[in-house]
């Protein structure tokens, strides 16, 4: 249930609002906006009259969310979710896409991960991203260098100001990734670890999370719900691929389809990775471009100093020189489509 408080509702009335409803048995999630206050009532709808509580001092509407993702759905907020980044960038709505780039791991060659960061930052890109944690299907391969890959990255920041994408698997693990990261990711193989949803959710970082390889449209929101409902409102979502029939030419199918779907029925910003989706760097620029028209709020993108040794995914991955090549077409191609944004051209 969405409560819309009237723009003048005093702090006395939204509390007795917040007071009836947290007694009824709901959780109460409030978004103070400059205009007006919502708040979000998480529970068995059969529990309350909705005109009961239309009837309250300040309440202009209420709404039932009919979603099961009550947070995450347009049903619950109109608008779209812009997450605002404290250097001024910003992901979302109609703010320009970004592009989010870096190797797959960070390894132990700080130079090579560094190269990246310099070409990223030319570039005009403002986030690197890269593997700290690895989960990797044979638990003989690389598996990431943990806290020293984190430093890493930390280094990369304070030299070049590009803020840091990373990847944890683990709640123990969450402080650590979140004193270092300004974006914590959940990968796609964790996208129903439900209680690292959770703890994500009382993180303070906005989430990036990827959907499963196996993983309906449903699913996917819902398991932002489980991040969102547990505080943690700064989620960004990932398409990046999904498992197809094909996998001789991909290494998954790129469901682009998803962007706009997810765009109708949520307000959540969303961003696509054409690298692990196709497996294949010379489909990078083709379905980044593809992605972009489909209204994507950015790209994550991988990049290797030396893709031919990487440490893991090199296959899909764009050396600096390619990765330059790349980057200029795609900010020509961004410098367009913003611009039809701000003419409202762009439906």
């Amino acid at each position: 249930m969405i409560i819309i408080m009237e723009p003048k509702a005093t702090e006395a009335e939204i509390q007795k609002v917040v007071t009836s409803m947290e007694a009824k048995g709901f959780k109460i999630i409030l978004n103070k906006g400059d205009v007006m206050t919502v708040i979000a009532a998480i529970g068995d709808k059969r529990m309350v009259d909705p005109a009961s509580i239309a009837s309250l001092e300040g309440v202009r509407d209420v709404k039932l969310v009919q979603e099961p993702y009550k947070l995450a759905s347009r049903e619950g907020q109109e608008e779209d979710t812009v997450i605002e980044f404290p250097n001024g960038v910003k992901i979302g709505g109609l703010e320009k896409p970004v592009l989010m780039v870096g190797p797959c791991s960070v390894e132990k060659d700080i130079d090579g991960l560094l190269q990246v960061a310099y070409a990223a930052k030319e570039m005009g890109v403002p986030f690197l991203r890269g593997g700290a944690f690895k989960p990797r299907t044979s638990p003989y391969e690389f598996q990431g260098l943990e806290e020293q890959a984190l430093k890493y990255l930390a280094t990369a920041r304070e030299k070049t100001g590009l803020l840091i994408v990373t990847e944890v698997m683990d709640t123990y693990d969450v402080p650590l990734v979140e004193d270092y990261a300004d974006v914590v990711q959940i990968g796609a193989r964790n996208m129903q670890n439900f209680k690292l949803l959770k703890a994500v959710g009382k993180c303070d970082k906005p989430v990036l999370l990827k959907r499963g390889p196996a993983a309906s449209i449903r699913e996917f929101l819902l398991a932002a719900e489980h991040i969102m409902c547990n505080g943690n409102e700064k989620v960004i979502l990932c398409e990046r691929g999904i498992k197809g029939f094909d996998s001789t030419f991909t290494r998954n199918t790129l469901d682009l389809a998803a962007v706009p779907v997810i765009k109708k029925y949520s307000h959540l910003p969303i961003v696509v990775d054409p690298s692990h989706a196709c497996g294949r760097r010379y489909l990078i620029e083709p379905m980044s471009k593809a992605a972009l028209m489909t209204g994507a709020n950015g790209l994550l993108i991988e990049v290797h100093h030396d893709p031919d040794n990487a440490s893991s995914d090199g296959a899909q991955s764009l050396n600096i020189e390619q990765f330059k090549k790349v980057a200029k077409n795609l900010n020509r191609l961004i410098g367009r489509i913003d611009y039809d944004n701000r003419n409202g051209k762009n439906e």
